[in-house]
């Protein structure tokens, strides 16, 4: 995402949240990233008590990241199958 205008999309106040987030946009083919500030991960709990952990995008990407991660998560029933 080189010399791209980056927009926050979504917070979460977890890492894992986010990397569901980051692996939802990407598998519908928007590259993101995740910012935070957890000092080279040695401090996780500085971003758990801070501004969290954040998703950013390409700023004409960003209202198509927004539907995505607002779109609830549909669950297969395996025995329905």
């Amino acid at each position: 995402m080189v010399d791209a205008n980056l927009v926050i999309v979504a917070d979460f106040s977890s890492e894992p949240e986010a990397e569901i987030a980051k692996s939802a946009l990407e598998a519908a083919g928007i590259d993101a990233m995740i910012q935070s500030d957890t000092a080279g991960h040695m401090r996780t709990h500085i971003a758990w008590s801070g501004a969290g952990f954040r998703i950013l995008v390409r700023e004409e990407e960003a209202v198509t990241a927004r539907e995505i991660l607002k779109t609830p998560v549909q669950y297969l029933d395996a025995e329905a199958e």
